[in-house]
This record gives C-alpha cells, sequence and structure tokens, in this order.
C-alpha cells in the first residue's frame, strides 16, 4: 500500500479513530456513569434507612428505661385490682354516710301528712327497683371450677373447660328472672336491672368488687317455678353436662326463708356512644 505525501502517516488509518469504536467507547462510559450514579442513590438510602432503624431504638431503649415494657404493664394491671377495690370502698363508705344524713332529715318530715303518702307511694317503687330489703322462700345455685387433681386437667379437657365463665353465671341469672324471682343476689350482693355480671380470668366483677368461685346465686320466688326454669334453660343445660363431663361443681339448695339486703349501690345510667 502506498502513502500519499499529502496525508500523514497513520491518519485515518488506526482502529481506534473509526466511527464504530469511539461509539462503543461513549456506550462503555456512559454506562460507568450510571452504574455510580445509582450506586450513590443506594448508599444514600442504605444511610437513611440505617439511621431512622437506631433512632427508633433508642426510642425504645430509653422508653423502657432497661426494663421490659411487657413486664411493667403486667405489674400495673395486677396492682390495678386491689386499687379499685379500695376506691369502691372509700365511695361506699362515703354514700353510706350520706344515706345516713338523708334518713336523719327524712325522720324530722313524718309529721307532715303530705310527705308520709308520698313516702308510702315511692316505697312501692323502691321495693320493686330493689331498694329495699326482703325476705321469703327460694332457691340457690351453686356454680364452681372442676378440681384439678396434682394440678393435672380431666382427659380430654382444655383449661377453658374446667372454669366457670360469665356465661355460666349469666345464664343462671337469666333463668331465675325468666323463672318470676322477685329479688337476687349474687354472692350475698343484691343485684337490680343495671347490675352487670362479668367475669375476669376465673375471678367475678360484681359492682366493683370481685369475687372468686364459688359463685352462689340466690333468689326469692316461686320455688318450683325457677327450678324448673333452671331445668328448661339452654345455657344452664350445657354447664351441667360439662359438669358431669369435666367436674365443674353445679347444686343447688330450696330455702324456706331468706332476707335480702337492699341495693345500695350507684343508679345513674351511662349510654354508650360510637366515637366519631
Amino acid at each position: 500500500m502506498t502513502v500519499s505525501e499529502d496525508t500523514p502517516a497513520g491518519e485515518g488509518t488506526a482502529p481506534s479513530d473509526s466511527p464504530a469504536p469511539r461509539r462503543a467507547r461513549d456506550r462503555v462510559r456512559r454506562a460507568w456513569r450510571d452504574y455510580r450514579s445509582g450506586e450513590r442513590r443506594w448508599s444514600a438510602v442504605t444511610v437513611l434507612v440505617l439511621f431512622a432503624a437506631g433512632a427508633l431504638l433508642s426510642a425504645t431503649a430509653s422508653a423502657a428505661g432497661g426494663t421490659s415494657l411487657r413486664a411493667e404493664q403486667d405489674v400495673e394491671l395486677r396492682e390495678l385490682i386491689p386499687e379499685r377495690n379500695a376506691q369502691v370502698q372509700d365511695l361506699t363508705e362515703q354514700y353510706e354516710a350520706l344515706g345516713t344524713e338523708v334518713e336523719e332529715l327524712a325522720e324530722g318530715l313524718t309529721d307532715d301528712s303530705g310527705v308520709t303518702a308520698e313516702e308510702e307511694r315511692a316505697s312501692e317503687w323502691l321495693a320493686a327497683a330493689g331498694l329495699t330489703a326482703v325476705h321469703g322462700p327460694g332457691v340457690q345455685v351453686s356454680l364452681d371450677d372442676a378440681p384439678r387433681v396434682d394440678g393435672r386437667l380431666p382427659h380430654g379437657a382444655t383449661v377453658d373447660d374446667v372454669v366457670v365463665h360469665q356465661q355460666d353465671v349469666q345464664a343462671v341469672v337469666n333463668a331465675l328472672w325468666a323463672g318470676g324471682a322477685e329479688a337476687m343476689t349474687i354472692m350475698g350482693v343484691r343485684v337490680v336491672s343495671t347490675s352487670a355480671v362479668r367475669c375476669v380470668g376465673n375471678t367475678l366483677l360484681l359492682h366493683g368488687q370481685v369475687y372468686s368461685p364459688p359463685f352462689v346465686i340466690a333468689a326469692i320466688g316461686d320455688r318450683d317455678a325457677m327450678m324448673e326454669s333452671l331445668d328448661d334453660a339452654p345455657g344452664v343445660r350445657a354447664f351441667r353436662a360439662a359438669a358431669a363431663d369435666f367436674g365443674l361443681g353445679y347444686s343447688t339448695e330450696e330455702f324456706e326463708d331468706r332476707r335480702m339486703p337492699a341495693y345500695d349501690g350507684p343508679l345513674n345510667l351511662i349510654d354508650a356512644e360510637v366515637p366519631r
């Protein structure tokens, strides 16, 4: 091959100066710049994520104060019931003191015939509302947890099968009311239309007080009618079947005469509202 004198040696003949290699080099450079740019972006994101995780762990450790949050909450819940019981006792004593004061003031008005007539009228409503002491024949029902020999459950039973539940107590209460009960007590405490029966674990919560089994429900009224209602109530039948299978305690007793105290708790109603 002959090289022209007007053209320097090597000009236009080097492979690196041809268009195709130049385009290849440009693509490599762009790919490398894109890779480095993406790498920097991912590095920034990683730093932010690690920083947020560290801040969260630091806040949790600060709130816990080096202790278990769950353990502290459990201790607070265990301490809450006796604290509330003490508050209920204080309020009950205040209520009784005010009631005595009202009675003393009312005694000074007995000479007024109009007041006396209204008192007699009010006494009828008080009796129906459970606000006066009563006595008479009736029925008593006792419900108890199943005994555990050496802490073991009966064969085929779970923990829920061997304890008295809220619905079991409610079934007995409802059956006695349906059988014509005129007055009722649970654990010796008079219950009225606003009384709520709730169970916390295997304990009974009634009027702010906590009771352990056996749970005793007594009602004054027609004994035959109430016993028949207990036999017919599905919830009571279900509990009696569980008692036969797992050893739960269920017993009934009829009495000739028993005195039941007046209900002395609060009567105000609080309506539930849907939060908005």
